[in-house]
């Protein structure tokens, strides 16, 4: 299991995209959560977009790997699609926030951490404010939420800044590659 994390506006569903492109033996999960489709997005690739009442059924039958409220929606990954791509041998990549990541490697201590850093709290905003896809109100959470979930990466196994896109996917795959030697 890979964990890639980052505030929203790190660059976490980029970089997870040129990783799936460049390492076959890695699948991507695909999480449940609350929020509406953005733009673009498509329900079963993006994520499976249900109802609260929905997600609150799947907790109470323990679907869920792990599963979190992020920026006011519920997000989850489903514990039999993960459990049957690790079965077939893949490596699975949760492109999830800090609080899903770490309650992940709590219930999965071989979890790989990777937190994916942006060059600065600038760099960040000017990310979030380019996209055009979040409220004024939305904006400010994600910020704060962004302040605790820099704080937190700390604590993962390894952190990248992603300030050269190239680069970052590089140091990932060679993190990634030297994680699989030392775990055989």
């Amino acid at each position: 299991m890979i964990v890639l994390s980052s505030p929203s506006g790190g660059g976490k569903t980029t970089v997870s995209k040129k990783l799936l492109a460049r390492d076959r033996n890695i699948v991507r999960s695909v999480s449940c959560t609350t929020r509406e489709p953005r733009a673009g997005e498509k329900n079963g690739r993006d994520y499976f977009f249900v109802t609260p009442a929905k997600f609150q059924s799947m907790i109470s039958q323990g679907a869920f790997l792990e599963w979190a409220k992020v920026h006011q929606h519920r997000y989850g990954t489903p514990r039999r699609w993960v459990e049957a791509q690790l079965r077939k041998g893949k490596d699975v990549l949760f492109v999830i926030d800090v609080q899903g990541g770490t309650a992940l490697k709590r219930k999965n201590p071989e979890a790989l951490l990777l937190f994916l850093q942006p060059p600065s709290f600038g760099v960040l905003r000017q990310r979030l404010v380019g996209r055009q896809t979040n409220s004024s109100a939305d904006m400010k959470v994600r910020l704060a939420d962004a302040r605790w979930e820099l704080r937190e990466g700390r604590r993962y196994d390894y952190r990248v800044v992603n300030d050269r896109l190239g680069q970052a996917v590089s140091d990932i795959l060679k993190i990634i590659r030297k994680e699989r030697l030392l775990r055989g």
